[in-house]
């Protein structure tokens, strides 16, 4: 037989990838960018698919493991990847199934539990060669923020912990899923924190809180699944960014509202000490006996009640508020809460 990956476009190709990944107990995720299989003797006998920069549900026959047929998958999505713009790609696998994936040129990134990590592409090694020139002797410690947008209590986390260590790098989450873009929230986390010397903004990349290794954090769902995802993007940062960074030290906020950022906390502190990092809890800055929250923020603006950010965020927060791209934001979410049911 010879392997040739070839999309699978209509509804009943579709469904007969379903069952395929279906029968090795893998969930099919509808809304993929493209699924391609492979077939023998007008059977399909192999699968994968590709959503965004990630590969996933990849499905092969027992008797057609082990030969060229995940290459042929791998290679059809990965040019598929590339069309679409994205020069890495990330598959989640099972530990048992990195090796093949190894031998179609992917990296191993970070493995906990039952989930492995690997990514194809220049990634990782790219984004650390390019910011090897921010990397600072002394003790140094880590806040990762996705500032949406940058509030007075990330403000108080970031001078706390600034206050604790030589260099403290706040790290800006880059996926751009949030109502205030990527561009605004890593500007707003600069302006703010620009009389901090000590303190070095820089941006996560896909290497921390991103949909590839923590989509569950844009999803808002607390599964195992999920907790399966928060401990492998700790591990991650643990094991590959903070080396990078000589970063012995991560500081969270207290969470007292969400779940999923509560259960967050507790992977970190389950999995850093394992990485030789320690973990720093900071209680939250309260404005009128409640803490402040990016939350709260959002939901003043939603409300049109501008008046109550500020106490709430810091002055360049506020300038970029009042501004028409604030307005605009703002506009967002009035009309937004409006649709809501």
């Amino acid at each position: 037989m010879v392997a040739v990956a070839v999309p699978l476009l209509t509804a009943g190709e579709r469904a007969e990838s379903r069952r395929l990944v279906e029968s090795h107990d893998l969930t099919f995720e509808d809304g993929c960018d493209e699924v391609v299989g492979v077939y023998d003797a007008g059977r399909l006998v192999a699968t994968g698919a590709r959503g965004g920069y990630v590969l996933k549900m990849f499905a092969i026959e027992a008797s057609y493991q082990g030969g060229d047929v995940l290459g042929e998958l791998a290679t059809s999505l990965i040019a598929g990847g590339r069309r679409a713009g994205h020069d890495t790609l990330f598959v989640f696998t099972r530990p048992e199934h990195a090796a093949s994936f190894a031998s179609c040129h992917f990296r191993l990134l970070a493995t906990s539990g039952a989930v492995t990590l690997l990514e194809y592409g220049p990634g990782l090694e790219e984004y650390l060669r390019t910011r090897r020139h921010l990397r600072r002797e002394g003790r140094n410690g880590a806040v990762v923020v996705n500032g949406n947008p940058f509030t007075r209590g990330h403000l108080h986390l970031v001078e706390t912990a600034a206050r604790l260590v030589s260099t403290l790098y706040l790290f800006v989450v880059r996926e751009d899923r949030s109502v205030f873009p990527f561009d605004v929230r890593l500007g707003l986390a600069q302006d703010a924190t620009r009389h901090l010397s000590n303190v070095v903004v820089l941006d996560t990349s896909r290497y921390a809180v991103s949909a590839g290794t923590f989509p569950s954090y844009f999803l808002r769902k607390n599964d195992d699944k999920a907790r399966l995802q928060m401990r492998l993007d700790v591990r991650l940062f643990g094991e590959r960014l903070a080396p990078a960074f000589g970063i012995t030290e991560r500081f969270v906020g207290h969470e007292p509202y969400c779940e999923t950022t509560a259960e967050y906390n507790r992977a970190m502190a389950e999995v850093l000490p394992q990485c030789g990092i320690g973990l720093t809890e900071i209680p939250r800055l309260e404005a009128d006996g409640r803490p402040i929250s990016a939350t709260t923020v959002r939901a003043a603006l939603a409300a049109g009640n501008l008046a109550a950010v500020t106490g709430l965020v810091p002055p360049a927060t506020m300038v970029f508020l009042e501004s028409e791209a604030g307005r605009g934001i703002a506009s967002r979410l009035q009309s937004e809460s409006m649709a809501a049911p």
